[in-house]
Parts: structure tokens; C-alpha cells; sequence
């Protein structure tokens, strides 16, 4: 009997330490807790952006309180498997985007995110001088992954490319240029692609191959990859 009650004991232990953990954890390093695009990210951060993109109503309404201005898009059913479900033209963040992006819900959630607790602090820290605008190649494209016969998430409106940061004192930060580059401009882009790695699903950079040296690609699609 004494053993019985050991072992229920010992089972009870985890559920126990995970109640506890709910319970007194910040919500930022809750999962569990409400979606809050603007608390500082934590170890709950991508679990809570994972379910927003998962829930349609849990993610407009995280956007609405975050204040991103957006103007929603009709589900459309598209050629060759590509299509827009639960998204968005993204309208204004706190940084222009030098293209127009029509995007997922989850992934504008993500990128605003990653906007503004990443790439914008990491610039007045590092470069000193504030983001003036994200230069990006752009988000929705109906197309495959270069080289292969499956489907881009940027098909899906599920990814963006971003391929440098004009500042506001002029400096244009490239990933081609700078990436290997040495100072605080190579500083800058580790420390946003290490950053974007916490928030999207996929994140990818020069280091993964040839076709990405001149940009992130970050996109929340399936799966956990920094490369």
C-alpha cells in the first residue's frame, strides 16, 4: 500500500510543479496566459504567438489591443495550392515596410512582435539611431520553394523576407552586406536573427544556403528551425 502511495506521489509531482508554474510564472512566461503582443517576450512567447495563429479571434483581438492597423482579407482559394486564410494587408506597426504585405494573422502577429522587442531596441542599443523603415522582398508570393516542388509558406501568406533596415540617420543595414561584415552593423543582425528564432517557427538567414544571403526568411509555418 505504502508503495502504491509512492508511486501515485511521484506521478502527481510534474502536474503538481506545472499547476504551481501557471500559477505564479509571469504571464510572458506563462503559456497558458492571454495573448499580449506588447509584454516583453518570454519563455511563454512562442507558445502564446503559436496559438494565435492557430485561433483566429484570439489573434485579431491581440492585434486590435497591440494597436496594429490592418484591413482584412476575404479567405481565397487560389491556383497551384496557394492561398490566404485568416489574413491581412499589414496597414501600419511602428515601422514603415518598404512593400506592401499581405500576410497571416499569426505571421503579422509574429512580426510586429519581433518589430518591436527585437530589430527596434537592438538598433538603438547597438547602432544608435532608431529604425526608419524594414526593407523587405515582400510576404505573399504564390510559388514554391526555390528548387524544390512544395509549397513556399509564402504561399500561404505565411512568411516574409526582409533583406535590411534603413535607420534614421541614413545608414542602410543590409543582410547581404553586413552579415560577415565585422562592428556593430554584424552585431546588430545576429542579434535579430537569434531574437527571430525565439518568435517564428522558421527562421532563416546566410548561414542556411546560398539563396538566403541576402535576407531573413521568417515565417510561421510548422515546425521549429533556426538555421
Amino acid at each position: 500500500m505504502n508503495a502504491i502511495r509512492a508511486w501515485i506521489l511521484l506521478l502527481s509531482l510534474p502536474a503538481l510543479v506545472l499547476l504551481a508554474f501557471v500559477w505564479l510564472a509571469p504571464p510572458r512566461h506563462n503559456p497558458f496566459a492571454p495573448v499580449d503582443l506588447t509584454e516583453t517576450p518570454g519563455i511563454g512567447t512562442w507558445h502564446k504567438l503559436t496559438r494565435a495563429k492557430k485561433n483566429r479571434e484570439v489573434c485579431f483581438t491581440a492585434l486590435d489591443e497591440a494597436g496594429v492597423l490592418y484591413t482584412p482579407l476575404e479567405d481565397q482559394d487560389m491556383q497551384a495550392g496557394c492561398g490566404l486564410y485568416n489574413a491581412l494587408t499589414l496597414d501600419q506597426t511602428m515601422t514603415p515596410y518598404s512593400a506592401t504585405l499581405r500576410m497571416t494573422c499569426g505571421e503579422a502577429a509574429a512580426l510586429y512582435t519581433w518589430e518591436r522587442h527585437v530589430a527596434r531596441p537592438a538598433a538603438v542599443d547597438i547602432l544608435g539611431s532608431p529604425i526608419a523603415r524594414i526593407e523587405t522582398y515582400g510576404s505573399f508570393s504564390c510559388r514554391n520553394i526555390a528548387g524544390t516542388g512544395r509549397m513556399s509558406q509564402h504561399g500561404l501568406g505565411n512568411a516574409i523576407d526582409v533583406s535590411g533596415f534603413r535607420l534614421e540617420d541614413g545608414r542602410l543595414i543590409s543582410v547581404k552586406t553586413h552579415w560577415d561584415a565585422g562592428g556593430p552593423e554584424q552585431k546588430f543582425l545576429r542579434r535579430i536573427h537569434k531574437g527571430a528564432c525565439e518568435l517564428f517557427s522558421v527562421t532563416l538567414g546566410p548561414e542556411y544556403n546560398a539563396a538566403h544571403a541576402d535576407h531573413f526568411h521568417l515565417d510561421m509555418g510548422g515546425g521549429k528551425v533556426c538555421r
